[in-house]
């Protein structure tokens, strides 16, 4: 291991561990004593003695420390079992990363080297300290984040997967722990000895594979999304008994919104998802239009940054829950999870967006995952590198991803139903695709069925030939942005109004509301204390900032709802 620093203040920083060197300062600031001063009454001072451990990989991360004598090495431990140092911290440094903010399992082991004496500021007096101290909060959370960045970058902390490259479950797996922004690293099998070397070390047979090996030591076969989150600690702990002010299901951008107002108001939040922070919205390469993100922002960075604002204010995200039915015959509101449990509210928004929409499409079944796609990360980027791909769709989403998309892929064929894309998409992403030379728009052209063989996808058939005769694509790739339906299944146990084709009614469109009905009730469903908002509402305009929009009006809406019921005898979390 590197020995510490001689420089006072700076610490020992491994040096391929992160490419944000220039920001350093940032991620590892020297406290002054005045400002250790202001930390102390949010924790409590504690001493280790040597080599005993602050806080471990796999376990529930204690909060965050502020050293105050000793020093403290911080290590990375992937589930190779292979160890690198990070940083040693001495007095005037503080450890945490952001998952320390709702006290999620430790990306890193903390080990004392020698007596160490610190301030420990538990999560929810560290959300208190950032919320009550601007100044030294806006600091420490700058450094939170860019640390966890670092950690993704390098895949420290996480699990290894293992398997090969274009297989379903691992691109799947993959794609979850990337858009919960996990640290992981992926060794393909197909180019890497040592990955083939494991992978029989543990007799595994193809359908074991992907293999996951987690840093505590636990080696997984083929995980769930649901199993892997499970061992990798990311499955909140639910009380059953607890009663919220508002249980927001979905955690795209109009839920978070919903998390950030209401949580930095003062109303006990749940915001819960079944798969990852963001939405479809959180899928999107880039979105330009967003007010206040001139040069655009990615989905997922978006997400990122809403899902990080939510537990500063002390939202508890639970993700991944999914939530499976409504129970709103009786108040509290009683929500049932996927993993048996349950969940209380005075409140509940449904902010469940919608799913991907599967096209008729002969074959599609047997290569989902296996060369087609509903969105365009890095992952399924990465996967097409220098290949033609077919795309179909002509909306903004299918617009941002043809743009992203043409920056890897040798080329890019888009099938639209339509003429051209003027009534579907916005202006500035027409002018892009135009000038996109590797991109080709073949208008008034449907898909017919699809072919290949065990290794996935492998031709594109079209219903009628394309001018020049072509009649198919042979390609390994296939992009579907074909629309997506309501994702309100889970509220057939409960009154709420819905239109024929599942969209929540709200406001003036509810059954017996006159036309004009007032605008404070345009986010209220036919049952009383519960809402809609973003993509599941009916009529809702399909952009983010829409549904950022709604995200906050709705919590003014909540708020007159609870005054209303404040004589109730219910004990909030």
């Amino acid at each position: 291991m590197p020995a510490a620093s001689d420089v006072e203040g700076q610490p020992v920083v491994d040096a391929p561990f992160s490419s944000l060197h220039p920001r350093a300062h940032q991620m590892f600031p020297q406290l002054t004593p005045e400002e250790i001063e202001r930390v102390r009454r949010f924790g409590t001072e504690q001493h280790w003695e040597s080599g005993k451990l602050l806080f471990q990989v796999g376990q529930p991360g204690p909060g965050m420390f502020v050293m105050l004598s000793g020093a403290v090495r911080v290590l990375r431990r992937d589930g190779l079992g292979h160890e690198h140092l990070i940083v040693e911290h001495h007095a005037g440094h503080f450890m945490a990363e952001v998952g320390q903010l709702s006290g999620r399992h430790s990306l890193v082991d903390g080990v004392a080297v020698g007596p160490v004496d610190a301030i420990l500021v538990p999560p929810d007096q560290l959300r208190a300290l950032i919320i009550a101290e601007a100044d030294l909060g806006e600091r420490i959370m700058r450094a939170l984040i860019l640390r966890r960045v670092a950690l993704i970058e390098q895949g420290a902390g996480g699990p290894v997967l293992i398997g090969r490259s274009n297989e379903t479950r691992l691109v799947a797996l993959q794609g979850f722990l990337s858009r919960n922004g996990h640290p992981h690293t992926v060794l393909d099998m197909g180019v890497d000895n040592d990955a083939r070397a494991l992978v029989e070390n543990f007799s595994a047979e193809p359908d074991d594979l992907p293999l996951v090996m987690c840093p505590d030591g636990t080696v997984l076969r083929r995980p769930s999304e649901g199993l892997l989150a499970s061992t990798l600690g990311l499955l909140p702990d639910l009380d059953d008994s607890c009663v919220y002010d508002v249980a927001i299901v979905g955690a795209g951008p109009a839920g978070l919104a919903t998390a950030v107002y209401a949580a930095s108001e003062g109303l006990s939040v749940i915001v819960c998802d079944s798969r990852a922070p963001g939405g479809q919205a959180g899928a999107s390469a880039r979105i330009e239009n967003y007010l206040g993100f001139p040069t655009g922002i990615s989905g997922q960075a978006l997400a990122g940054r809403a899902f990080v604002q939510a537990q500063k204010f002390g939202a508890h995200v639970a993700i991944p829950v999914k939530i499976t039915a409504l129970h709103c015959g009786e108040r509290p509101y009683r929500l049932d999870t996927g993993c048996g449990g349950s969940i209380s509210a005075r409140s509940v928004v449904i902010a469940s967006g919608a799913v991907y929409r599967r096209p008729n499409i002969h074959g599609l079944d047997k290569f989902d995952g296996r060369g087609v796609y509903y969105w365009a990360s890095p992952v399924e980027a990465r996967l097409c590198r220098h290949a033609e791909v077919v795309l179909v769709g002509g909306g903004n989403s299918a617009g941002q991803a043809i743009v992203y998309l043409a920056t890897h892929a040798k080329h890019v064929h888009v099938l639209i139903r339509r003429s051209g894309f003027e009534a579907t998409m916005s202006r500035y992403l027409i002018d892009r695709i135009d000038a996109l030379p590797n991109v080709t728009v073949h208008r008034e052209t449907e898909i017919e069925s699809l072919e290949g063989d065990e290794g996935g996808l492998g031709s594109v058939v079209l219903k009628a030939p394309l001018a020049d005769g072509t009649t198919r694509f042979n390609v390994r790739h296939l992009f579907l942005f074909t629309g997506a339906d309501p994702n309100t299944d889970w509220l057939s146990t409960c009154s709420v109004g819905l239109d024929p084709k599942g969209f929540v009614l709200t406001g003036s469109d509810e059954p017996g509301n006159a036309p004009g009905a007032a605008l404070s009730s345009s986010l209220t469903t036919s049952v009383e204390g519960v809402f809609a908002i973003g993509d599941a509402r009916a009529g809702s305009t399909k952009r983010v900032a829409a549904a950022v929009g709604e995200g906050a009006a709705v919590v003014a809406q909540i708020h007159k709802m609870l005054a209303a019921h404040a004589g109730e005898p219910v004990e909030s979390c």
